[in-house]
């Protein structure tokens, strides 16, 4: 994993004649911003296996300690939008040197917390961290890197995101396996600290401040995503005549809608929701968002399918994701390096294609209740992943100007991050009602659709930009 970070500076400024020293400082600006991303983005997905562990220990019942989860996938969505101002008003090293205090303090809270309710806060506070952060190094790593290396470079970004959801279940599971549940957060903060003492010495500022002002009703308005990803949660166990549920909803949809209209009529909006019109931007959008929906689903999905249908222990139903999560790993700066060599719209097909496969062939053979099978349909699935969400990301951002990059970002996170969550409810809500068969019909049907959009995308063709450096 390290000697992928590392590899990625040899990419982006093979071929340029730079001194030593400098070589050595963006080497590791990028290996250190990526490394402290990795482990920042394992606890999204970490404390699913501990579940029952911390039912025990706080005596809740799972719905309460699923707030550790929802809680933290809430604040991350609503904080996501401030990344552009954030990046624009602060210098990235200050920026991220805070992001990680505020990840550790929370997570120190965490490992001490007498109950649940200081967990919860140690939790959010870890989740605000990752939410500013994600967009904020995408956005640097774009700067940072001439157009025609993006797709390498990006596709080294996808092996962190998706090697760490995949990952998370796994590393949680083993260190339960031998030692209390502190010691998932425990290892958090010995990574996380080193990686602070490295980005003290290693992390740059590369990108211009525009100095505006903080649009306090919009961080208002912008609530409503915190609403709306509410509801979308609490619908698998919701009965229809909840109606403070469906007052939430409609609530936090007026707040959004208005948050929408400020931000197209503002001269400085927080968000520059506009860009959204721009040819194969809003394409590339929909294609991270909808390769993003199978990667997560196929995370929770399969080792629920593992247990229920193929009566594997919880430990092993985390490790039979391993070939998968491997897979996905070794493809997707491959996937990357061949965008740039053929095109991100080849890549992106071949994507979506393989999702196709995957899901078919555990629909096909989910009766068979064969290992082997189901690991391999799984593999497949994320295969489809590490050549789709990551190109397509790429081929939205090459359509932006430098200055709109960290906005892009932004609404790729924050859109990637609702649409997931609806995709974890509906297959929630197939599994309940029809079982594993209508869960992978359901996003096969939803794959042959994003087949049909990464089809008419176009792949745009820019001149190379020079690197900027900090």
């Amino acid at each position: 994993m390290c000697e992928d970070i590392l590899l990625v500076f040899f990419i982006i400024f093979g071929g340029k004649k730079m001194d030593e020293t400098a070589e050595n400082k963006q080497k590791w600006f990028v290996a250190t911003l990526l490394m402290g991303t990795f482990t920042m983005s394992i606890s999204q997905s970490a404390l699913s296996t501990a579940y029952p562990t911390f039912m025990k220990y706080f005596s809740l019942p799972a719905s309460t300690i699923a707030w550790l989860t929802t809680g933290f996938m809430l604040i991350m969505s609503v904080v996501m939008p401030l990344s552009p101002w954030l990046m624009n008003n602060f210098k990235f090293k200050p920026l991220y040197l805070t992001l990680l205090t505020i990840f550790l303090i929370g997570t120190l809270i965490i490992i001490f917390a007498p109950n649940f309710g200081i967990m919860m806060v140690g939790r959010l506070m870890e989740g605000f961290s990752v939410g500013v952060l994600f967009p904020s190094y995408q956005s640097v790593i774009l700067e940072i890197t001439p157009i025609k290396r993006r797709g390498t470079v990006m596709g080294t970004v996808g092996l962190v995101m998706g090697s760490a959801l995949a990952v998370g279940p796994i590393v949680s599971g083993v260190l339960l396996r031998l030692f209390d549940w502190q010691a998932i957060f425990v290892a958090f903060m010995v990574i996380l600290g080193l990686v602070f003492i490295l980005a003290t010495k290693t992390i740059g500022s590369p990108m211009k401040l525009k100095k505006s002002g903080f649009d306090f009703l919009s961080v208002f308005l912008s609530i409503g995503i915190i609403g709306l990803l509410y509801f979308i949660n609490e619908l698998p166990k919701m009965a229809m005549d909840n109606y403070l549920n469906w007052g939430i909803f409609l609530v936090s949809l007026g707040l959004l809608w208005l948050f929408v209209r400020r931000q197209l009529k503002e001269p400085e909006p927080l968000l520059r929701l506009d860009i959204m019109t721009i040819p194969n931007f809003d394409l590339g959008v929909a294609l991270t968002s909808l390769s993003y929906m199978s990667l997560i689903t196929v995370t929770i999905v399969m080792p629920l399918y593992f247990q229920q249908s193929l009566g594997l222990n919880p430990l092993w139903s985390g490790l039979s994701l391993v070939p998968a999560a491997a897979l996905l790993s070794w493809l997707n700066r491959r996937s990357g390096r061949l965008a740039d060599r053929i095109g991100f719209k080849p890549v992106i097909v071949i994507g979506f294609v393989l999702f196709i496969i995957g899901w078919l062939l555990l629909l096909l053979t989910s009766d068979l209740r064969n290992i082997w099978i189901a690991i391999i349909g799984t593999m497949v699935v994320e295969a489809g992943n590490a050549f789709a969400m990551m190109p397509a990301t790429t081929l939205g951002a090459n359509s932006l100007s430098d200055d709109l990059i960290p906005h892009g970002s932004s609404i790729i996170a924050t859109v990637r991050q609702i649409l997931g969550s609806t995709a974890i409810v509906i297959a929630t809500v197939i599994l309940d009602l029809s079982g594993f068969k209508t869960v992978f019909f359901t996003f096969l049907i939803l794959e042959v659709f994003a087949l049909f959009i990464a089809l008419i995308i176009k792949d745009t063709k820019k001149d190379t930009k020079k690197m900027k450096t900090a």
